[in-house]
């Protein structure tokens, strides 16, 4: 479907709703945190993939692209049906993020500030799959409105030092992320070296 449905209120109860009821939540902030989590990675993953690879960047304005959606509402791929130059990207970026705050805010109550540090995380994140670096990350996410992208070395490999929470420990059954900025500093490094291996 368009991305543009990210800023449909009809379609967006619909998937805050899927999202609800998958995980059993009742609150509607903590939805919004959840559902926002796992859709801006998919969502800024063409942009920030090509971005490190170099050459055109495949355009991440909202009319461009394209969710592939799963029937339970999980954001499954993105893709994006042309490409701009890197600066065009870079400029681009915060415009949709912005776009997609303002309506899972209305939405669901979240606040815009965290989940503007989500859309931080996705984009150092995606980045760092992709092999970039953090001045790749901090290039994409320079409009003012991002927080900084910061990375922490854990036995010799890189990770996001997050700035946000997905919310998803408030679910039934569920646990702090690896590494979620809401648990101990010393507890967050010995599960992300157990993760790394380091």
């Amino acid at each position: 479907m368009p991305a543009e449905a990210v800023t449909d209120p009809e379609w967006l109860t619909g998937a805050l709703s899927a999202t609800a009821s998958r995980f059993r939540l009742t609150d509607e902030t903590t939805t919004g945190v959840l559902w926002w989590y796992s859709a801006c990675s998919v969502l800024l993953g063409p942009v920030a993939e090509s971005y490190v690879r170099g050459g055109a960047v495949a355009d991440p304005a909202l009319a461009s692209m394209t969710l592939f959606v799963h029937h339970d509402g999980r954001v499954l791929d993105a893709r994006s049906s042309s490409t701009v130059a890197r600066s065009a990207a870079e400029e681009r970026v915060a415009g949709v993020v912005a776009a997609c705050v303002s309506a899972v805010a209305a939405m669901s109550g979240a606040a815009p500030r965290s989940l503007w540090a989500i859309a931080t995380d996705s984009l150092a994140n995606r980045v760092l799959w992709a092999g970039g670096s953090a001045g790749h990350a901090v290039a994409l996410a320079a409009d003012g409105r991002f927080p900084v992208p910061r990375y922490v070395t854990v036995g010799g490999q890189h990770a996001v030092r997050r700035a946000s929470c997905c919310l998803v420990y408030e679910a039934p059954g569920q646990q702090k992320c690896v590494s979620c900025p809401r648990q101990r500093p010393d507890d967050r490094l010995r599960r992300l070296r157990a993760a790394l291996g380091g």
